[in-house]
């Protein structure tokens, strides 16, 4: 570890690795490495040059990835949240998020779930009651749960709202598209938020 005092270990990590097995790295650590700010080769001292080599080229790879992996990647010592807003949004708007949660035709959440919305009509049960969901995770755990609860349960039936990679049978004019703008998740986030009481 001499001469390497005080670089990110992520950097440290990733020089430690061989070229070959850097190219094949997992989307989520090379988005780690999009978000990073490489300190330079002294960090990399005595590294395989092929691997230092291939840095630039992770990075380049990194940044064409999904805007859910950048936004966890780049908030890496959060496990279970996003602390961040995510880019390009102003507050969130709880009221605006109330509406998104009951609309049919947007959220769809009231197909899975139960909410405080009492004109929200044949509410779902094969998920938990929104009902307290502020009290039971914070903003962070709620932004990532609703942009793409799938980083925490790869099983869950819960869509990714705000995710484009890896997703199956998307119909053509949806490719590429997200089903909530980054904006709609801050507000839903804001709504769930002030959902304090349990029922």
């Amino acid at each position: 570890m001499a001469g390497r005092k005080g670089t990110d270990p992520v950097t440290l990590w990733l020089c430690r690795l061989p070229a070959a097995f850097a190219r094949g790295l997992s989307p989520v650590v090379l988005a780690l490495a999009s978000h990073r700010k490489w300190p330079g080769p002294v960090a990399c001292k005595g590294t395989d040059p092929a691997t230092v080599g291939a840095l630039p080229w992770l990075l380049a790879f990194a940044r064409g990835l999904s805007p859910v992996v950048l936004a966890v990647a780049s908030h890496a010592h959060a496990n279970d949240g996003i602390p961040a807003p995510l880019p390009g949004t102003t507050a969130g708007d709880p009221q605006r998020g109330r509406a998104i949660v009951a609309d049919r035709h947007v959220g769809l959440c009231l197909l899975c779930h139960t909410a405080p919305i009492p004109e929200g009509r044949f509410q779902g049960d094969l998920a938990p009651s929104l009902a307290g969901a502020g009290s039971r995770w914070t903003v962070p755990q709620l932004r990532l749960r609703i942009a793409d609860s799938s980083r925490l349960n790869p099983a869950t039936i819960m869509p990714s709202y705000y995710r484009t990679d890896g997703l199956t049978r998307v119909a053509q004019g949806y490719a590429g598209k997200t089903i909530l703008s980054a904006q709609q998740i801050e507000d839903v986030v804001a709504y769930l938020s002030t959902l304090k009481d349990t029922p």
